[in-house]
């Protein structure tokens, strides 16, 4: 089973329409998955609005579980706080943040500022990850993105490790554009193991994504 918490549509920059993403996730064994478009504030209220009446219309037809969320991307970091609060207020059951990636110019400061916000659920490829940030990741209760795709994924390794010292939550998500980009098991056990983590802790990591769904 797949519990993919990281994907986008063409409300964003994906290839697919949310229920289209969603329903070729399902195809594929997908257990859960949550359609998390890149948005700033302008539109906001629209695309959490288009992405909600999707997702449950999925859930009220098919056997998995579509989760309505939002990828908060180049927001300056002190406005972090008010966006992810209002995202939660519109509908969004899961709020992720775009982190410091070194593959794009995201403001320095960003990985701080949603790791002290209470409304930030996982943030997303945050690139070379001090360990003060891990252990805010920790202290907080948010997740620690390992990613599958390519760029943001090179910190993989950094990410596990200082996750690992500070004793943070990861999940591994597919930060999918289009179909090609979805996840096998297969596959995503591969990429956990090659960020570092054992068997085990790959175990554990399915465990805490199956957690994430019911918390």
């Amino acid at each position: 089973m797949v519990y993919d918490f990281h994907t986008h549509t063409s409300l964003s920059d994906g290839s697919l329409s949310p229920i289209e993403l969603i329903r070729r996730a399902a195809a594929k064994g997908y257990k859960a998955v949550a359609l998390t478009d890149h948005v700033g504030i302008g539109y906001l209220e629209r695309l959490i609005g288009e992405i909600t009446a999707d997702c449950a219309l999925a859930r009220a037809h098919w056997d998995i579980l579509a989760i309505p969320g939002v990828e908060l991307t180049h927001i300056p970091p002190r406005a972090i706080g008010e966006a992810a609060r209002r995202a939660k207020e519109l509908g969004a059951w899961l709020v992720i943040v775009h982190g410091e990636s070194f593959t794009e110019p995201v403001a320095e400061g960003t990985n701080k500022a949603a790791l002290q916000c209470p409304y930030v659920d996982i943030l997303a490829h945050p690139g070379l990850l001090t360990l003060e940030e891990a252990e805010m990741a920790a202290a907080q209760g948010v997740f620690l993105e390992i990613s599958a795709r390519r760029g943001h994924s090179l910190c993989n390794g950094h990410i596990y490790k200082q996750a690992n010292l500070a004793g943070a939550k990861l999940l591994l998500s597919s930060d999918a554009h289009d179909e090609d980009e979805l996840l096998s098991t297969n596959t995503a056990r591969a990429i956990a193991r090659g960020a570092g983590l054992d068997e085990e802790e790959v175990d554990q990591n399915a465990n805490d994504q199956s957690a994430k769904l019911n918390p």
